[in-house]
């Protein structure tokens, strides 16, 4: 176990950061005339933004994958059952291996404008492979069943045909519900060529991306984003992300064009944003980032999907897991312990065991986060004092607590119910996350991880009285270079440092 937050150095008047025009977003697309002119977007009341601020959304977004991958297996599996003799291995084994071969041909990335008809070269030479290596199989195993020329070209066909129907089907599918329910989108670029694809986005619904603001870090914070909200700080583009449950970030040109557009990949990124590349002059050259090159099109602007790194979302459900199940164990383990501590406080300090404070968790959503109080019951721990270190108030009970860390072993309910992770960024009061944000550079992107008990700064001794910047960029490097297997790192590390602390009496 760690220590709460401590005193640290830090510097800066605290603050908010700038209102942005984010809470704004443009009508309907389906009520609106197809012209750029035609869009005004509605202020929403203020109590909505409140709200929107405090509880920001993961976006929801509609995706093709699955309906397209059960159209494939389907397909292979109608194919199949034509065959003559087909064995039942084979049924099996056709759909897993064909949708194989079109994740490998880029046929499951995400397109604005899919057409079955374009891609029935690419699931023509696909089905070819699948079924010539069934073939060849099938020759090796069983001779008898061996299928015939004509048998595996009329395989070959029908498998293309099938999976070109199923397919068309599914997008038509898709685009219909695009149109009924467009996902939010920010037009990321500068100048004319930024507006000129938020009004090709505003004027083809079918394209599915509702704009709802233009985001130009270079623009002057009081310049005039025309139709549009213009967001020119990461502020406001941040804030436009959740209040508006943006779910697509359109650049106009390469995001390493600078470093400020740069920086915005990692935030859209975070809040589960698709990245896309529309460039209006057709010269973009990406160099840092990961691009597929599939056929799309945005109303004539070539557009390519940037895949900034993976996602994965398999080990991030594995940690979710490994947590909820360790927690669980370690609260059985620790009911003695704990009992001891809940009888100490109500001995000593009175009635009112455990304390509960707000604190920001992942995406700077509020939680309760529970402790076992340190302060008599007629002290106060106000949310905008930094430290109560050394309080009069303080009892030698909650002293002991305080420094054996005994007082956060209620925090591992904390991490069953979901409010934060065992390792992870040490979650601070809403007061300090926005002042420090305005002093300290990417104090903020800790919050796209979720926050923690135990962590990388606090093993590394940044803990009590230590600069709020080292535990930043400690916090930071944990998230860029996050696996299990580091976390199990930092779990054994704490827990040695805990068991060093009780056999040393200190």
């Amino acid at each position: 176990m760690t220590m709460d937050s401590a005193p640290a150095r830090h510097t800066g008047q605290g603050g908010t950061g700038p209102t942005g025009a984010g809470a704004f977003a443009p009508a309907h697309p389906a009520t609106a005339r197809r012209s750029a002119t035609a869009i005004h977007p509605p202020r929403r009341p203020r109590a909505a933004q409140a709200r929107s601020a405090v509880r920001p959304r993961r976006v929801r977004r509609r995706g093709r994958l699955l309906p397209l991958l059960t159209a494939d297996a389907l397909a292979a599996v109608l194919t199949a059952t034509t065959l003559p003799a087909t064995a039942p291995a084979v049924l099996y084994a056709a759909p897993l291996l064909l949708t194989a071969l079109h994740a490998q041909a880029g046929l499951y990335r995400p397109r604005l404008a899919p057409s079955a008809l374009l891609e029935l070269p690419v699931l023509a030479a696909r089905s070819a492979v699948l079924w010539c290596s069934v073939a060849a199989v099938t020759a090796a195993a069983a001779p008898a069943r061996a299928m015939g020329w004509s048998a595996l070209l009329t395989a070959v066909c029908l498998q293309a045909v099938l999976a070109c129907a199923g397919r068309g089907l599914v997008n038509q599918l898709h685009r219909r519900s695009a149109v009924r329910r467009p996902s939010s989108a920010l037009v990321v670029g500068p100048g004319a060529g930024a507006s000129a694809v938020a009004a090709a986005l505003h004027g083809r619904p079918e394209f599915g991306l509702r704009p709802v603001g233009l985001a130009d870090t270079q623009a002057p914070a009081e310049g005039d984003g025309g139709v549009l909200p213009l967001l020119a700080t990461h502020e406001d583009i941040r804030r436009a992300v959740i209040q508006n449950s943006v779910g697509h970030a359109v650049f106009t040109r390469p995001p390493e064009a600078d470093e400020r557009t740069a920086s915005l990949v990692r935030l859209f990124h975070d809040h589960g944003c698709r990245l896309w590349l529309a460039d209006p002059a057709g010269t973009a050259k990406i160099t840092g980032m990961r691009v597929a090159h599939p056929t799309d099109q945005l109303w004539g602007y070539a557009v390519q999907p940037l895949l900034p790194r993976p996602a994965r979302p398999l080990e991030r459900w594995a940690k979710r897991g490994i947590d909820t199940v360790l927690a669980l164990i370690a609260l059985l383990a620790a009911a003695p312990v704990m009992a001891a501590c809940a009888l100490a406080v109500r001995v000593w300090d009175g009635p009112g065991v455990i304390f509960r404070q707000e604190r920001v968790g992942l995406y700077g959503r509020p939680f309760t986060l529970l402790k076992f109080r340190t302060l008599r019951a007629d002290a106060h721990e106000a949310a905008t004092r930094w430290t109560v270190a050394g309080d009069r108030g303080m009892s030698p009970v909650g002293s002991f607590l305080r420094k054996s860390s005994l007082d956060e072993l209620p925090q591992l309910w904390n991490v069953v119910r979901g409010d934060m992770a065992l390792v992870g960024p040490r979650p601070e009061r809403p007061f300090f996350v926005a002042k420090f944000s305005t002093v300290h550079p990417g104090y903020e992107a800790r919050h796209r991880m979720p926050v923690g008990i135990t962590g990388l700064a606090q093993i590394n001794g940044l803990r009590g009285d230590t600069s709020i910047e080292d535990r930043a960029r400690f916090d930071n490097h944990y998230i860029d270079t996050w696996s299990l297997w580091q976390d199990l790192w930092i779990l054994a590390r704490t827990a040695a440092s805990f068991f060093r602390f009780r056999l040393g009496g200190s």
